[in-house]
This record gives structure tokens, sequence and C-alpha cells, in this order.
């Protein structure tokens, strides 16, 4: 195991207690229940500013979790209260899910031609979702397939995968105490998770588990030795998901057929974070050309998605250009100290690219709106 030396007194404590407490089951349920009190209901429907001079909302890609979709929509339509045209739909992660007529869902899939794992954002009315039998049986594959990795995040510490530690030490600087500090809760974590993981949600199964149990620690160890913690796993998880088998997915190829089977729209969120998928010249409605996390390339993307129109046939409908806020409700339901502050700020239709000067020049010189992407997408998934 690595094992370079602190420069600094170490922060974790001697001895470490190892068995499994009371607290730490109390812990589990806590992080782990998918129940709003009263007062986390009220607190997801009141967003933290209002936007009155915005009158189109599109999202099209956000994620309710274990929020109410109500509650969501709610949130939404006090932030935008002089909203004349919108379209909103779910887009949980493997899971189709419903609201005001559309449905909508984020798929994993494989890209074999790339060797890498995309993502497509796949929308459709609820009359074609009724269909989607075959599409659900994939998802559900998908989302159990996934789940594994939580797994594997874990093994790589209750049976130690040295490469894996190693490379995140040398990333991070940890030492032996603060890794064996790690493992000895990850090891709690897992023993809680095999002995209640017939009882729990399969949407819970999920890497970020991990992160919600170590930022329950922080009454007990302080912020800096929790920050240096989940520091040090997030390196990990990176090891273990460059490591996730992908061909257990379903190929991207695949979904497309069974999704356009369906009549459903296809979207291509944050491609930035998979550019080849731009060559693929996959039969999608769009591309998703910015996101809280996918900034950097917009006005490259604009430019590709105006450049591909232009060599399209007259007789194929152009691609449309989109923006996702990609908000994580879950988020707007944790403490302060529990939250990821990547994703604390997201809002479900807040997307203030759109009203970026430097964007909306290039946007007007391509004839794109907001508006009119939303009266275009609309009338393709009612088609």
């Amino acid at each position: 195991m690595f094992t370079s030396k602190p420069q600094f007194p170490s922060l974790v404590p001697d001895p470490i207690p190892e068995e499994v407490t009371d607290r730490d089951e109390g812990v589990f349920w806590r992080i782990n229940s998918t129940a709003l009190s009263d007062e986390q209901q009220s607190q997801v429907c009141v967003p933290d500013e209002v936007c009155p001079r915005q009158r189109e909302v599109l999202a099209v890609h956000w994620h309710p979790e274990f929020v109410p979709i109500s509650l969501a929509v709610s949130r939404m339509q006090t932030m935008f209260p002089n909203r004349e045209q919108e379209l909103v739909i779910p887009t949980q992660h493997n899971v189709l899910m419903s609201h005001a007529g559309y449905s909508g869902v984020e798929v994993d899939c494989y890209s074999r031609r790339f060797n890498q794992k995309v993502q497509l954002l796949v929308h459709m009315t609820g009359e074609k979702a009724a269909g989607a039998d075959v599409l659900c049986s994939m998802l559900e594959h998908t989302r159990q397939y996934r789940a594994t990795q939580l797994l594997d995040l874990l093994r790589t510490f209750t049976q130690p995968v040295q490469e894996r530690l190693d490379a995140a030490a040398r990333v991070t600087g940890a030492d032996a105490d603060l890794i064996r500090f790690i493992a000895v809760h990850v090891t709690k974590l897992d023993t809680l998770l095999h002995a209640h993981l017939a009882e729990l949600p399969l949407d819970v199964v999920k890497n970020k588990m991990v992160r919600n149990f170590f930022h329950a620690l922080r009454p007990n160890y302080g912020h800096r030795l929790i920050d240096q913690a989940l520091n040090f796993l997030q390196e990990v998880k990176k090891e273990v998901k460059r490591d996730f088998p992908l061909q257990y997915f379903f190929r991207t190829s695949e979904v497309i057929e069974e999704a356009r089977g369906l009549g459903a729209g296809i979207v291509v969120p944050h491609p930035e974070q998979f550019w080849p998928i731009l060559l693929a010249e996959y039969d999608v409605d769009g591309y998703e050309v910015w996101n809280p996390q996918s900034q950097r390339y917009t006005d490259f993307l604009i430019e590709v998605v105006t450049s591909k129109n232009r060599e399209r046939s007259r007789s194929r409908p152009p691609l449309l250009i989109f923006m996702g806020d990609d908000t994580h409700m879950g988020e707007k339901v944790r403490t302060e100290t529990e939250t990821d502050p990547a994703k604390a700020g997201r809002e479900v239709g807040y997307q203030p690219a759109w009203e970026d000067w430097a964007i909306r020049k290039r946007l007007l010189r391509s004839g794109v709106a907001r508006a009119g992407v939303i009266s275009e997408y609309t009338a393709r998934l009612q088609g």
C-alpha cells in the first residue's frame, strides 16, 4: 500500500472503532431514506431566486431522483412566474418517468465504435411510452448493471485493489492512516449494505451512497478529515469507472433503434465529455451544447451543429440545439455540509447560457432561439 509520511500531525484518530454501531445503522437508514419531511417538501418548493423576465422554459435534462416530480415542477413554476411556453420532461437515469403528457429518460449505453460509454436523452409522449415494454426492460437491465459499480467501489477497500488505492494516493498525497480510516468506514458501509440490500430501493444503490455516508461522519470527525477522505474516494471512484466493463450496456445503436421505433425524440447530452459521438452520425434530433458541467466548448458545439445542418439533405430535419440544466433534485433536501456544491445551484429550466450575449449572438446567426426549439421539438414528439 502507498505509505507516504504525513507532513503534518494526522487528523485520523487512534484507535478507529471498527465495529458497526447503532449510530452507523441510523446513519445508513437516514442517508438512504427517500421519505421527505413536511419541512423538506416546503424547502423543495421554494427556489433561491425568481426569474420574472424568462418567458420560455425548456427542461429536457434533469433528474427528480427521490423527490416527487410535482414538487420539482412547483419549484420551477415559482422560479419562472411569467413563463408563456414550456417543455418540461424528467430524465431520470435509466428509469422512464412522466410529467404533463411526456415521458423521458437518460440512458447509459455503449458506443462500440469509440469503445466508450455515452448517454442519450430519450423523450416521448405518454401515449407512446405506454408501449415501451422492451425499452423499459432494457433500462432495467442497464440500471441493475450500473448499480454493480457501487459494489466494485466498496470491494476496492474490503478486498483491497492495490493498484487503484496507490493511484489515488499518488494524486491526493493520502497517507496510510487516512486510507485505513476510509477503509474501516467503507467496510462498515459494505456490511450494512449487504445486510439490508433486499430492503433498499434499487435507486439508492449508487456510488453517491459512499459520499453521503462520509458526509454524515462530519459531526464525529470534523470537516478537514472528511474532506480529505472524500477527495481520496473521488479519485478511487475514477479508477473504478475506468475499469468498469462497458460491453454489458446496450449498444448506442440498439437504444436508438428501439427509441425511434416508439416514435421517440433523442438528444445527445454534454457531448464534450464523449466528443467522438459527434462523428458517428447517429439518428438523433439534436445535441446539448451547454450544461453546468459542460461549458467549455459551447461555441464549438454550436458551430458543429450548424455545420452539420448545412451538409444535411433537405429531406432530413435539421439538428436542434439544446441546453440542459442537469438538475439533481435530491441535492435540494440535503444539508449545506452534505450537498454536492457543483450540483446544489442547478435549477430545472435555468440555463443562463441562453441569455449570454456572446452565445446569443452566435445562436441568432444560426437562426436558433429557445422558443423555436421548444416548438419544433414538441411538434416532433407529437408527430
